[in-house]
Formats: C-alpha cells, sequence, structure tokens
C-alpha cells in the first residue's frame, strides 16, 4: 500500500549551480514494508512519476521500506523554472536527510542522472546506487517532440486517458508511450502534470551531464536494455572515473524502458544487487 505525503524541505548548503535554494515541498509516496533492509529511493526519468514505479517499489518492499518521488516539474511535486540536476540532486538529498538517511537510490534516465549528481556530491546520503539506462554524458538526441504531441491535445475534449491517447496516436506511433504520459494527466483537471514550459527550456540540461568534482567510491551497478543505444561502451571510462565500484550488466530484449518492457528481471537484478555482500 502507498502511503502520499508531501515533504516540508529545508535549505541545505550543496554544491549547486542556483544561488538560491528556497524551501519546497516535494511529493514523496511511501510503500509499507515490515522487512529490516536500508530504505530504497526510487527516482522516476523524464515525463514520468512516483506512481509508475508502484509495482516495483511494492515487490522490493518485502526487504525493508521503499520511496518513491515525484521529481520537480513532475506528478504532483511543485513546478520552478530550474530543472539543473544539482537542483534535483539537492531535492532527493532532502528526501533523505528528511527521513534520516542514508538510502539506497535507484534512478532511471533522467533521475539516474540526478541520483549520480546526488551521490557524487553527497555520498553520505547514498549507500548503494544503481543506475537504469543513462550514462554521466552529454546526449544529442532531443525529447522535443513528446512535449509538442502533449500541447497538441486538446484537453477540452478529454473525458478519460483513452481520449488522450487516442490524439497522441496521431504524433507517437507506440501505444506503450502514448499510455505513459497519459499517467501524468490529471484529467478531472484538465491539465498536463508536467511543467511542459520548463522542461522545454531546460531541455539541454536534462539532455546534458554537469561537471562534478567528486567521486563515488561505494557499490554501484549500471543496468541497461540490450536493445538501448543510452549506455555505450565509449561511456564506460567516464562512468568508472567516476563511479570506481561500477558493474555492468544488461537485461535481454529490453529497451530505454527495461523497468515497463521487463519489470520482473529488473526487480530481480536491483534485488541482487543490493542484498549481495
Amino acid at each position: 500500500m502507498f502511503h502520499q505525503f508531501n515533504i516540508s524541505l529545508r535549505p541545505l548548503l550543496l554544491n549547486t549551480d542556483t544561488a538560491q535554494y528556497a524551501a519546497q515541498m516535494l511529493n514523496t509516496l511511501f510503500t509499507e514494508s515490515i522487512g529490516a533492509a536500508r530504505p530504497v529511493l526510487i527516482v522516476h526519468g523524464l515525463y514520468g512519476s512516483g506512481r509508475n514505479w508502484g509495482v516495483i517499489a511494492k515487490r522490493l518492499s518485502d526487504r525493508g521500506p521503499v520511496m518513491t518521488v515525484d521529481q520537480r516539474n513532475h506528478g504532483d511535486s511543485f513546478w520552478s523554472d530550474s530543472h539543473s540536476y544539482h537542483d534535483m540532486a539537492n531535492d532527493l538529498a532532502e528526501v533523505i536527510v528528511s527521513n534520516s538517511g542514508p538510502m539506497d537510490v535507484v534512478g532511471h534516465s533522467m533521475g539516474g542522472k540526478a541520483a549520480m549528481v546526488l551521490a557524487l556530491t553527497r555520498p553520505e546520503l547514498v549507500e548503494r546506487l544503481i543506475v537504469a539506462d543513462i550514462a554521466p554524458v552529454a546526449y544529442t538526441h532531443t525529447q522535443l517532440q513528446f512535449i509538442k504531441a502533449m500541447r497538441a491535445v486538446d484537453l477540452s475534449k478529454v473525458e478519460k486517458r483513452s481520449d488522450a491517447s487516442e490524439q497522441l496516436a496521431a504524433h507517437v506511433d507506440d501505444p506503450t508511450l502514448q499510455a505513459f504520459f497519459t499517467q501524468s494527466l490529471d484529467v478531472k483537471g484538465k491539465r498536463w502534470k508536467l511543467n511542459l514550459d520548463a522542461l522545454e527550456a531546460e531541455m539541454s540540461n536534462i539532455l546534458g551531464f554537469p561537471q562534478v568534482d567528486g567521486v563515488f567510491e561505494k557499490p554501484t551497478f549500471f543496468l541497461s536494455g540490450a536493445t538501448s543505444d543510452y549506455v555505450t561502451p565509449d561511456a564506460r571510462p567516464v562512468i568508472k572515473q567516476l563511479f570506481p565500484m561500477a558493474r555492468f550488466a544488461k537485461i535481454s530484449g529490453a529497451g530505454h524502458w527495461l523497468h515497463a518492457e521487463k519489470p520482473r528481471e529488473f526487480e530481480a537484478s536491483v534485488r541482487a544487487f543490493l542484498d549481495r555482500d
């Protein structure tokens, strides 16, 4: 069962590109557990939310508490003009500190980059790090076409999620992606629970990776989809420089959304890494 809380955040003195850091509210979902393992924090990717990870969080909760967050400009968390990875790492640090960390952290795609910056800047808050299908490098592709697709939906004609999916189909061929995007739609409020303006303006930062002076010398697992091209052999030297204890594995038959395409295999890989001596 999920319990949803808005956590009041206190400013911390962290490595940040932003001069001002105001106290904010970050939406966090807690999964009940009777296990005694160290808590796990799951961080979603671009256009996602904590609820996207509900099934995996519930299955992992047999070993210990699991928390999922809505990152800034996503889900039920606050909106901000800034969407840098240092800002997102600050947000995650506040969640961990507010819950008497440290924690094991799992981050996918954009969430993986935020988790990496957190581990590099505040290593005392992270014990084990799992990075799902992303590397600490800049990418040249763009995700702006999906913002355009969501903006093209006439929300006044949407009475249920399938109505939005039908409109998205004109711009997004993959039904899985159509369903994924509509999870971030407030049907009753007729609005996207994504700050599309900020995400568009900050897309270059989202695709990039900031300069970070730090090394994370704890167990790190880079888990990728075998059919994805997000983590290439060229990225391994950079990964090993920043994360010298990094291990690598691929999930057969999975692409970038490996946790959705192969959830059981993903869960098993995460569980094995977290439970290893």
